[in-house]
């Protein structure tokens, strides 16, 4: 229906539209199959928003039943593809423990420090990304061009850069390159003061600051009665993280806590910037096992699985 105003030159219509629930996401690149939305609109005007949070199916499980432990590996890269290394080494400590395997000391080792550069470069990824998010792009650049570092030493260690099957049940495909751990060490020591640089602008920035501080608190109980772990969970205050101790098993590589001096200040606690802050300094709190790489030892690599 058309209305003629004052002016003939300018016909309104009345557009008339219905209610409608309109599914945004599952889809990459912004909700890439762990986050859909039901959205409530009215032509161009939302006025509700239902998030669904959970579990993606990928039929992994069912192509699992019919693979070998071994040939289930490469999955594995594929449900965290940010850290295929920890997602190989989480399904091995499984498939052991039900062998009742017991690794070498050596295997032992290079797992911890393969495991714990894959968490550091997590870190990189969740801190730059948090602050380009929030409307700062330094950070992001130093992050990735460290991490890029770390896959570099990965793309020696197996020739890839993202879906790894490096670490498999009974220990790993192979031993470390001539010359690796020289390497890894020279980028740890490349890394503090990057760390120290990203604090600089991110933690101590006070528009960063103004916009996470507070922002979605999450006390220690309601973290711990979520099941979280990680930076979430210590970001609510709570040290302890049990995943972190199941993760790994060396003599060198026990749980341990934040260094002295690198806990987080109560003020930041429970909100977004204290859980920023948790990975910014976990990023920083490397093992021993990675501090002195050179201490991984001799002797056999793998476990002959013949023998079990």
């Amino acid at each position: 229906m058309a209305t003629h105003l004052e002016d003939q030159r300018i016909v309104e219509f009345d557009v008339r539209t219905d209610e409608m629930l309109v599914n945004m996401g599952p889809q990459h690149p912004s909700t890439h199959g762990v986050l859909r939305l039901v959205l409530r609109t009215d032509g161009e005007v939302v006025s509700e928003v239902t998030p669904h949070i959970g579990y993606l199916h990928r039929c992994a499980e069912k192509i699992g039943e019919n693979l070998t432990p071994r040939q289930w590996i490469p999955y594995t890269d594929r449900m965290d593809y940010l850290a295929g290394m920890n997602m190989n080494l989480g399904w091995s400590l499984v498939v052991e423990k039900l062998m009742k395997l017991d690794l070498p000391e050596k295997g032992r080792h290079l797992r911890v420090i393969i495991a714990e550069l894959g968490r550091i470069a997590s870190h990189l990824v969740g801190m730059g990304a948090y602050g380009l998010d929030l409307g700062t792009f330094s950070p992001f650049l130093y992050a990735f061009r460290e991490r890029e570092k770390i896959l570099d030493l990965f793309e020696e260690v197996c020739g890839a850069r993202l879906t790894y099957s490096y670490l498999t049940v009974g220990g790993a495909t192979h031993d470390f390159p001539k010359g690796w751990l020289q390497k890894c060490e020279k980028f740890l020591d490349e890394l503090l003061p990057v760390i120290t640089e990203c604090h600089t602008l991110l933690t101590t920035n006070a528009i960063f600051v103004r916009r996470t501080a507070n922002i979605g608190l999450m006390s220690a109980e309601t973290a711990i009665g979520y099941g979280c772990t990680g930076p979430v969970l210590r970001g609510s205050g709570v040290d302890q993280d049990h995943v972190r101790r199941l993760r790994v098993r060396s003599d060198r590589a026990e749980e341990r806590s934040l260094p002295e001096g690198s806990r987080l200040p109560r003020r930041a606690a429970g909100g977004g910037s204290g859980r920023l802050l948790a990975s910014v300094l976990r990023a920083n709190a490397r093992s021993d096992a990675v501090d002195r790489p050179g201490s991984s030892g001799d002797g056999s690599l793998q476990h002959d699985l013949r023998s079990s």
